[in-house]
């Protein structure tokens, strides 16, 4: 089983999010993340998507996405030539005495305390999943109460692969 990230640019209108992850769905593949998002063309959206399996089903996965009528183009960022980054809000319940070792511990790994509460804090990351994942992992002594994670958002490195579409 192999991974891949999907970049697609679609229409930015209603149900398009929804067709696409019908076609998954229909045919048993697995979607791992998903983001979407308007780019800075408002017709526009920018949707990533990781998915796994063999060779022959990530084939197949690009070409059935590449021929729904509102994605306008689809292609795979690949690892060495793309930049990925997700979010992580996550809760970690701390008495006042531990405050300070998760406070210091998302300080090494520029994360930011964005909400404090006498008994919890909300702690926001982003980079890479294998940052985010060290980070989760050091938290193994503190209780995490809550974790919300974006998924991967990403974009080819340099002006080589920009699609423009012009209508």
């Amino acid at each position: 089983m192999r991974r891949k990230v999907f970049q697609l640019l679609a229409d930015n209108k209603s149900g398009v999010l929804s067709r696409i992850t019908g076609l998954f769905s229909r045919r048993g593949y697995n979607i791992e993340s998903i983001t979407a998002g308007v780019t800075a063309d408002p017709r526009f959206s920018r949707i990533t998507i990781v998915t796994s399996g063999d060779d022959q089903i990530l084939e197949q996965i690009e070409k059935q996405v590449a021929k729904l009528v509102d994605v306008r183009d689809i292609k795979e960022l690949k690892p060495d030539e793309s930049v990925y980054r997700e979010l992580a809000l996550i809760k970690v319940r701390v008495k006042a005495d531990e405050r300070q070792g998760v406070i210091s511990l998302a300080g090494i790994f520029r994360a930011n305390i964005i909400d404090v509460a006498p008994d919890s804090l909300i702690v926001e990351m982003t980079g890479n999943q294998a940052k985010l994942e060290a980070f989760i992992s050091l938290l193994e002594g503190y209780e995490i109460l809550e974790l919300a994670r974006t998924g991967i958002a990403g974009l080819g490195r340099g002006t080589e692969n920009v699609t423009y579409i012009t209508e």
